[in-house]
């Protein structure tokens, strides 16, 4: 039985992410990687000593331990810094969660076995026990594999279940959203209609004054879904060789309707912490009106719209149904062949 915590404070927590990618090989990789983890370690146990102990939640930004590939191939960046689902760094993070006894959220690359050669972009909780309590995998990428491209195969191993994972748990019915998948409201709406109250949202993102396409969809998803969001932004990318502020800043907490609770500026940073309320969340959504945007839907309307498909499905199965691992030239090619469908149909 979960016994729940009616309210308490979640922290998206800004930190530096220092890249792997001029690491000589994958144990040096490794290796940094795990220092990476103790960085992690060091901030979480003194943003909970500083903010307090009702700190239950901590999200991380996105793919903090490695930063993003430049061009390697896929077999090389999942050898270089997809972490195994039982690995050592995971097991690291678990440690960290139950120390301080939170739940951990964080991004990374992540392999499977049952798509060798393969790696996905993973959204992982850990709870206080240090045990995983979702596991959500990107479905929505420019430059790296995702379970639709392998659907088929990815629905007889894991069932649409498994595709769009809620959580719930102590602190809440827990969802994860990766990214600029903040950008697609459907992946936010499939999460909410299985009961998600909280979005985990980890991000590398441009830390713009202005209001970027990104900030304002965090807004619009939290109003769209009666849902609380905890976004997590870098403090900067180590390592690469864009200029380090690039993806800096505006961590925020984003409440069910809309307003920005708590956010950081720029650098590293604990300051974008706010107090998350189960109670007046699940009051709200109860209540008849106007504004209970979730229980107004109606979603047949929609449905022969959605039904049809513009990305293809199972672009990286063969014709007998096995997964094959393409090369960086893939992913645009099937993009430029969408928008010539999309402009001979005039969609666009």
């Amino acid at each position: 039985m979960v016994v729940e915590t009616s309210a308490y404070r979640a922290l998206a927590l800004q930190l530096t992410c220092h890249a792997v990618n001029d690491c000589a090989d994958s144990q040096a990789a490794r290796a940094r990687m795990l220092e990476n983890v103790a960085r992690v370690d060091r901030a979480v146990g003194g943003s909970k000593a500083f903010l307090g102990q009702d700190l239950k939640l901590v999200v991380l930004p996105e793919y903090l331990l490695t930063s993003y590939p430049l061009g390697e191939p896929i077999e090389a960046w999942r050898a270089k810094a997809a972490m195994e689902v039982d690995g050592p760094e995971y097991e690291a993070l678990g440690r960290i969660a139950q120390r301080h006894g939170v739940f951990l959220a964080v991004n990374g690359y992540e392999a499977d076995r049952n798509f060798p050669g393969f790696y996905f972009q993973a959204s992982v909780c850990l709870g206080p026990d240090g045990n995983v309590v979702l596991r959500y995998r990107r479905l929505i990428s420019m430059f790296a594999p995702t379970p639709h491209d392998v659907w088929d195969r990815y629905l007889e191993v894991y069932g649409l279940e498994g595709v769009f994972p809620v959580a719930n748990t102590a602190i809440g019915r827990l969802a994860a959203i990766a990214s600029e998948e903040i950008l697609y409201p459907e992946i936010a709406r499939a999460l909410a209609l299985r009961g998600a109250e909280v979005f985990l949202h980890s991000s590398s993102e441009v830390g713009s004054p202005l209001m970027t396409p990104k900030d304002l969809a965090k807004r619009a998803r939290a109003v769209e879904n009666l849902a609380y969001v905890v976004s997590a932004n870098t403090a900067g990318i180590a390592g690469v060789d864009i200029p380090f502020g690039s993806a800096d800043g505006r961590s925020k907490v984003v409440d069910y309707l809309g307003e920005v609770k708590a956010e950081a500026l720029t650098g590293e940073s604990a300051n974008a912490c706010a107090e998350l309320d189960l109670v007046a969340l699940r009051r709200y959504r109860h209540r008849p009106g106007m504004g209970n945007l979730l229980a107004r839907q109606r979603l047949e309307l929609f449905s022969s719209t959605y039904a049809q498909s513009l990305h293809p499905a199972n672009t990286m199965l063969d014709d007998q149904g096995a997964a094959v691992v393409p090369d960086r030239s893939h992913f645009l090619s099937v993009q430029r062949s969408v928008i010539e469908r999309l402009s001979r149909d005039g969609v666009i």
